[in-house]
């Protein structure tokens, strides 16, 4: 069961199901009909996979490293604007699970800042 797995998995399930609802609201299909959005989902989840500090990654707005081209990095702070507030009522367990990793960090406060 994911919600007991590893973060990178988890991570890489929040951010397909970000992608899924932008592109349902926003191009009016899902994420395998839509080019543009299957190629951020296959970009962000090369990203996450990759990540050198594995289950102990940092939000990626706090991260040092910053994995993500700058273009990228756009396009999915776009795209989380849009449906983070939208996760909390189409994946609510996922918001949850997002919401614990940035408190468990000490992130949340960073942000917020």
């Amino acid at each position: 069961m994911f919600l007991l797995g590893e973060r990178l998995e988890r991570e890489n399930k929040t951010i397909k199901a970000m992608i899924e609802i932008y592109c349902k609201k926003n191009h009016k299909s899902n994420i395998g009909s839509c080019s543009e959005c299957r190629q951020i989902y296959d970009y962000a989840s090369y990203r996450i996979t990759r990540c050198p500090h594995k289950d102990n990654k940092p939000a990626c707005t706090t991260c040092e490293i910053h994995c993500f081209s700058l273009k990228m990095k756009e396009e999915i702070k776009k795209i989380m604007r849009f449906s983070g507030p939208r996760m909390l009522i189409h994946h609510p367990i996922l918001s949850l699970f997002h919401y614990i990793d940035k408190l468990k960090e000490g992130s949340l406060k960073k942000s917020t800042s």
